[in-house]
């Protein structure tokens, strides 16, 4: 990764960053590095199409080819085309990247029982891994295990997201203390909170008759 294309990035200069980027490119079109930061920038801006038809590109010009696979499994895990990204994922040596991104794609896949596997063999632990584990146990029905995984992270660091979460966990033990979190998911998140009441609505109803 360029120090100069980063920190521009870093500073809140994207279009900066990425026109830097694409000249450097042009001057080494078989530099991997730049294809690769480029292509990370593109993603997290949401241009997914764009970091994509880079990848690809980058795949006939680079010496290893294969170095672009991980980023363009994440462009098609962004699609949703989770096969094709699992499958893309498969040919990648494993290390903790590749373990969170199946668990990832496995999670989307409805298959919990492998996130949790691949997941688990993570063995950096930070706050990305700590909320997908906690997505994966809720899925599995283990509020207990889940609310674990989302109180390890620091309370100025979670989402409304996580804070809702944390309440849906808590509502079938501690109905109070449940909408202390749920009242602070509204207010970091509003449209996140009217979206996700309506989706866990029906669980929160059969945890409330099972109290």
């Amino acid at each position: 990764m360029s120090d100069k294309t980063a920190k521009l990035y870093q500073e809140g200069k994207t279009q900066e960053a990425i026109q830097a980027l694409i000249k450097d490119i042009d001057h080494e079109p078989k530099n991997a590095n730049n294809y690769l930061e480029l292509s990370t920038y593109l993603l997290e801006q949401g241009a997914i199409d764009q970091a994509k038809k880079l990848l690809v590109q980058a795949k006939g010009l680079v010496k290893k080819p294969q170095d672009m696979d991980y980023n363009l499994a994440i462009c098609y895990y962004m699609e949703g085309d989770f096969d094709r990204a699992l499958a893309l994922l498969d040919t990648i040596p494993n290390n903790d990247e590749t373990y969170y991104q199946k668990a990832l794609v496995f999670h989307k896949l409805g298959n919990p029982q492998k996130a949790l596997a691949f997941a688990m063999s993570v063995s950096k632990v930070d706050n990305d891994l700590l909320e997908l584990l906690g997505d994966i146990w809720l899925s599995l029905g283990d509020f207990a295990r889940a609310r674990e995984n989302y109180l390890k992270i620091p309370k100025d660091e979670r989402s409304g997201k996580l804070n809702f979460l944390i309440g849906v966990t808590l509502f079938g033990s501690n109905r109070q203390e449940a909408e202390q979190y749920f009242t602070l998911a509204e207010k970091i998140a509003p449209d996140y909170y009217q979206t996700a009441k309506k989706q866990y609505d029906s669980l929160l109803k059969v945890v409330k008759q099972g109290k």
